[in-house]
Formats: structure tokens, C-alpha cells, sequence
């Protein structure tokens, strides 16, 4: 059989398309060439696969005296990674005719060899394994470290293959590997185990309340005070009020996290919302993704969860004005002269930033050192079309001594967060119908246009409130519909039907008033 075929798989984005393996062996001298656009680590897998192969047994294709040409299918999508290692080295098996295994068709190899023939992990293993179901593939064989994270997907086998010596023995019927059981997603969730708690942070009351109403309707927040008011910490405990992520959530971050190559092997689920914190010197390609072979970026990995950009003036204002696409439409699109990707990011972004350079502007106890052109400058750093996209403005001021010194417990996030779960459970009834006609809406701040005119309804006498504020603090088209958003976030945590006066008093609070 001096031509053999087995499948693998490419990662292309989040998503995954099979791969066809074709291994041609004719006589003459020795030559090892793999086609198809491998990158440089497919290339380099010709010493691997010889090595491997050698010192678990078999006659390695350099002792074959064949030329040998490794096919990657399609030819024109560029291929990357160790992850066909595997199945160049069975193919090479097959053609060579040193094993034999049947229905070649309904099976699919991925896992990088090492050169005694371990296998070793590899990124994008959840991706591949939803693809290989869904194309009615039978069996994957992966890597036994990434076989937990594969077991996420039903209606697959997953065999978990250690060497390539025990994956021959499997084939020979002399050690037959037992398929992967199911992952149980739920021995994977960490309950409470938060390091901040609401519990953590003195006073800051109107900051609070403001968190909360981001979490229970996934609004994006500024908090603007000087240093050491605690908005650091703020931040850091949103996570604490989120509710827990759902199954397809889990499975939806974990995919992110699989392919960026960043879920830890002994624990290869994402059950916790993420906390991104990117610093103020990061570049915009790790931010919002890219590369040669694009990868997601810090934003794609707060997906579900939260975004927090300290410093806010800091970063450069080409990284900020990066984030306007993914905040107003929850994706990011990365294009390149052949193609172009789109990854999720549907995030809660949680900024802070000084009222000035030194920190101290609008503080009556401590005398500002910058000078009005300065502070200018510094307020100028963040365009107004970014500042539009954020619902809640909020001025966390300087703690007294009195707040800082109290002995009296703050409400502890446990509770919080089973008032933000209420209200989101109200949003999931609510957008239940859209979804089944194929929206994808889970919280008040993914509404839009049509949803807006459809759930946020106002009375009289909050429409003529709300009428006063647009004419004059002269609100945009966008302003005027995330100040619904928020209203309507607000009536769902009292569960009210209707947006009433109050909710949109309190809305209108924590708009951004331009100067």
C-alpha cells in the first residue's frame, strides 16, 4: 500500500475544518517533503516523526530507502502547529504497510510526538472535536492530556493515546485503550472561590450599586477617582456578583482558551468567568488579536466575563479606539489579504482612571500640581465616540478616615450576586422567543435596536424626562439607547414590568455629561 490516507484537523478562528493526510512512498533515493503550506513546526515535524517511529519500533522513513511526500489537504489553507505529527506517522505506517486498522474513514488523529514517541498537548482541541462530530467522524484519537477537555463533547470516542507505542498495540488488538468517559463539567466549578469580595471594599456605596447594575444587564463602566480610592479593588470584586457561567458558556470560553493555548492541563475547563487585565504597554494585536495565523486577543478572552483596563489614559489611543467595533457589536473581526476571522467578545468593560496626571484634581484636602493645559491634555486622551460606549460614568472619591476605620460589615458579594442571578434569569425569559429565531441575546446590554423598542417600554411621565435630558445634555442616538439599556436593567432588579420614573432618574445618573 504504498499510499495511504488518515484524517486530522486545522484550526481555523474558534472553528476547526478536517484535514485529508495523504502519504505517497516511491522507490529512489531517500527524500522526506511535506506539502500542502505547512508552517515551520509541520516542517520540523519530519525529524520528530522519523524519531519517534524509530525508537518505538517500526522502520522509520529514513531507513525505508523511498522518497517520501506527506500531502496536507486542502492545499491552499495554510497549515500550523505540531498537532500532525500523529497522523503523518500513522499514515506512514499505513502506506509502509507496517500496521493495518480498518475504517480509516470515520477516524481522526491529532498530537504532537516527541522524539522517544510521547504524545504531547496540543491548542485547539475542543474546536477539532466539535468539527469531527459534527462531520460524523466516529473516533478521535488525542493526546492523553487533552483528552478532558475532548470528553466535553458527546457522541464522539474519545481515545486518549499516551505514546505511539501504546496507539500500535491498540491497533494490533494486544492493548486495546478504553475510550475517554464524559467530563463531568460540574466537578470543575469552583464555588466562592473569589479573592475580592464586596465584603473587601470600604464605602464606595454609589460605586456598588453602579457594579451591580453592570453585572445583572452586562453594561460597560468607568470609574474615575483619585488613587488609592479603591477602584482597583472595585473592579476586582465584579467578578464576585457575576452568576456562574451555564454549560454552553463554559464550553463557548473554553473553546477561546483552547485555541490561545491558555487552559491549564489540570484543569482544562473555563467555569469562572474571566478576569482580563491586560497592562496600560499592551499593543493592539494583543488586545484585540492577530498575527500571521491570527489568534485571539485579551478582549476574545474576557468573552463572557470581564475586561479590566486600569490606567485608562494610558494606553496608547490607537489601542483604545481598537475597542469601539467589539463594544458596540460584541465581535471582533481581524482581516488579512486572504481571508479574515471573526472571534466573539462580548465582555464587561470595567475602566478606571485619575481626574488628572498627579491624581489629586477636584480633592479638597490635597493641592493638584498639573497645570490646566495638562489636564486637558489627560481628560483629551479618550475620544468621545469610546466614552458614548460606556453606560456607567462613576466618581469614586477619596475614603474618610470614618469610612476606612468602620467596623460595620459591607454586604458580602453572596448576596449581591443572588440579585444580579434574578435579574438575569428575568432577561433570559425574556429574550427566550428571540432566540429562538436565532439571536443570540442573553443580557439587557446585547439588545438591539428592535429589542430596545420592543422590551424597554417607558411611561409618560418618564418620557418627558427623558425627553428634558436628551435636549439638554445633548445626547447622542447611541447615548439615548444605552440610557434605555441600563433603565431597563435597572426595573429588572426591582422586577418591574415597565421602566418607570425612578429607573431612569437613576439612569441618568451615571451618563457621561460632556463639558
Amino acid at each position: 500500500m504504498p499510499i495511504a490516507k488518515v484524517y486530522s484537523a486545522a484550526v481555523v478562528g474558534l472553528g476547526s475544518v478536517p484535514v485529508e493526510v495523504e502519504v505517497d512512498l516511491s522507490s529512489g533515493l531517500h527524500a522526506f517533503s511535506i506539502v500542502g503550506l505547512p508552517d515551520t513546526a509541520i516542517n520540523e515535524s519530519k525529524e520528530r516523526v522519523s524519531s519517534a517511529i524509530k525508537n518505538t519500533g517500526p522502520i522509520p522513513p529514513q531507513h525505508s530507502k523511498r522518497r517520501v511526500i506527506v500531502n496536507l489537504a486542502p492545499a491552499d489553507l495554510k497549515k500550523q502547529g505540531p498537532a500532525y505529527d500523529l497522523p503523518i506517522a500513522v499514515a506512514f505506517l499505513l502506506a509502509s504497510g507496517q500496521i493495518k486498522f480498518n475504517n480509516i474513514e470515520d477516524k481522526i488523529f491529532v498530537g504532537e510526538l516527541s522524539l522517544e514517541g510521547k504524545l504531547r498537548s496540543v491548542n485547539g482541541i475542543l474546536p477539532i472535536v466539535l468539527m469531527a462530530r459534527d462531520k460524523n467522524f466516529k473516533t478521535i484519537f488525542v493526546p492523553d492530556s487533552n483528552a478532558k477537555e475532548a470528553a466535553l463533547v458527546n457522541d464522539i470516542d474519545v481515545i486518549p493515546v499516551k505514546s505511539l507505542e501504546q496507539l500500535l498495540k491498540h491497533f494490533e488488538e494486544t492493548q486495546i485503550i478504553n475510550t475517554c468517559p464524559a467530563t463531568d463539567i460540574s466537578q470543575y466549578y469552583l464555588q466562592s472561590n473569589y479573592p475580592v469580595d464586596m465584603a473587601h471594599v470600604s464605602g464606595q456605596q454609589q460605586a456598588k450599586r453602579a457594579l451591580e447594575i453592570a453585572a445583572a444587564g452586562n453594561h460597560n463602566i468607568l470609574l474615575s477617582g483619585p488613587p488609592g480610592s479603591g477602584k482597583s479593588l472595585l473592579a476586582k470584586a465584579l467578578p464576585s456578583i457575576l452568576p456562574p457561567l451555564t454549560k454552553e458558556e463554559v464550553l463557548e470560553t473554553t473553546k477561546i482558551f483552547s485555541v490561545a493555548g491558555q487552559l491549564s492541563k489540570d484543569h482544562p475547563l473555563i467555569t469562572i468567568r474571566p478576569f482580563r487585565t491586560p497592562h496600560h504597554t499592551a499593543s493592539a494585536a494583543s488586545l484585540v488579536g492577530g498575527g500571521a495565523y491570527p489568534k485571539p486577543g485579551e478582549i476574545s478572552l474576557a468573552h463572557r466575563g470581564v475586561l479590566f483596563l486600569d490606567e485608562l489614559p494610558e494606553f496608547s489611543r490607537y489601542v483604545l479606539e481598537s475597542l469601539r467595533q467589539p463594544l458596540e457589536d460584541g465581535i471582533i473581526t481581524i482581516a488579512r489579504a486572504q481571508n479574515s476571522l471573526t472571534f466573539p467578545a462580548k465582555f464587561t468593560l470595567v475602566a478606571a482612571q485619575n481626574p488628572c496626571p498627579c491624581g489629586k484634581a477636584g480633592d479638597p484636602n490635597q493641592q493638584c500640581t498639573c497645570s490646566p493645559v495638562q489636564v486637558f491634555k489627560y481628560s483629551r486622551k479618550i475620544s468621545g465616540p469610546l466614552l458614548d460606549r460606556i453606560d456607567l460614568h462613576v466618581e469614586v472619591p477619596a475614603l474618610e478616615y470614618k469610612e476606612i476605620s468602620s467596623e460595620i460589615t459591607p454586604e458580602a458579594s453572596a448576596s449581591i450576586r443572588a440579585r444580579v442571578q434574578k435579574a438575569r434569569q428575568i432577561q433570559w425569559q425574556r429574550f427566550c422567543e428571540d432566540n429562538a429565531d436565532g439571536k443570540q441575546t442573553l443580557t439587557n446590554g446585547e439588545m438591539d435596536i428592535e429589542q430596545i423598542k420592543k422590551y424597554c417600554r417607558i411611561e409618560s411621565q418618564t418620557q418627558d424626562l427623558l425627553k428634558t435630558a436628551v435636549c439638554q445634555l445633548h445626547l447622542s442616538t447611541r447615548s439615548y439607547h444605552r440610557l434605555l439599556k441600563v433603565s431597563r436593567t435597572i426595573a429588572d432588579l426591582e422586577a418591574s414590568p415597565n421602566i418607570q420614573l425612578a429607573h431612569m432618574a437613576e439612569a441618568l445618573q451615571y451618563r457621561f455629561k460632556k463639558e
